[in-house]
């Protein structure tokens, strides 16, 4: 697996960067690309465990030394991994190998797919919003996933199924599992979370600090901290404006009605734009006071 960085330029003239996530099959060849706003751990953790409901969970990943995974290495060279890395190890159940330094030989699969992706599906790509271009890419994938590799001499969703999947497990959504798939946000004082650059209200009912968010295409799910149970969702529009939710605030005070029907009247004029306050300084009426 690795990452690779792409700038995106805008209708307005202003550019931003998107991180893409890779992952192949170093047996068959077969791919799997995912683009995030950043290449974060979360999303780390994110597109791995895309890639692996589709691929399955290998015995082991070959990475490069990132550092979300490993901190540094030891006297005698073994890894020191990233705690929070080391945890969602032993939760999916595989194991990491790291590329030797300057050693680009070991890790060339995933160096080739990423200067792939950029020669091959980027050239030319237009797309309305990230999750537009992450649909793009799961079609793109679905076609080189089906073609013959020369590389590979097999055509690598064929071979996948046959031989792959029996080195692979499948990748069951336990409560663990799901918690990498949904981050913990912090809720501001506005009863917002912030998530790939954007703000989704939470409702004013939950009392706790911290709530998990989830995207799923074009709809964003907030849970609750454990995630018993969804608190809302929003339609993800890709707007720059925040996006607000039912009950996200808390209802006005009540208000008294008339029980009976209103007899008393009175009656407003409209207001003048003169200032009695001057009056005390109008000296031609001797209206002059101390």
């Amino acid at each position: 697996m690795d990452w690779g960085f792409i700038d995106v330029g805008t209708s307005a003239g202003g550019t931003y960067r998107l991180a893409c996530f890779v992952m192949v099959c170093h047996h068959c060849g077969m791919c799997y690309i995912e683009f995030f706003t950043n290449a974060r751990q979360e999303n780390l953790f994110i597109g791995m465990l895309h890639a692996f409901q589709m691929m399955g969970i290998p015995s082991y990943v070959l990475t490069d030394n990132m550092k979300s995974v490993v901190i540094r290495r030891a006297s005698d060279g073994s890894p020191i991994w990233q705690k929070d890395y080391e945890r969602f190890m032993n939760t999916v159940g595989f194991e990491t190998k790291l590329c030797k330094p300057r050693h680009p030989f070991t890790k060339g699969t995933s160096e080739r797919l990423v200067r792939f992706v950029k020669e091959n599906f980027l050239p030319g790509r237009i797309f309305t919003e990230l999750t537009d271009l992450n649909y793009q890419a799961d079609h793109w994938c679905l076609e080189q996933n089906n073609r013959y590799h020369q590389s590979h001499d097999c055509v690598p969703f064929q071979m996948h199924g046959k031989e792959c999947s029996q080195k692979t497990t499948r990748l069951e959504l336990t409560d663990e599992i799901r918690f990498y798939l949904a981050p913990e946000r912090t809720i501001s004082f506005d009863g917002f979370v912030a998530y790939e650059g954007r703000r989704f209200g939470v409702p004013y009912a939950y009392d706790q600090k911290t709530c998990r968010v989830m995207r799923d295409g074009y709809t964003l799910y907030i849970y609750d901290q454990k995630m018993q149970y969804e608190l809302t969702h929003h339609n993800v529009t890709w707007s720059r404006k925040d996006s607000f939710c039912a009950d996200q605030y808390p209802k006005l005070e009540p208000e008294e009605e008339p029980t009976a029907p209103v007899k008393a009247s009175i009656y407003q004029k409209e207001s003048s734009c003169h200032d009695p306050w001057f009056d005390q300084f109008n000296l031609e009426e001797g209206r002059w006071h101390e």
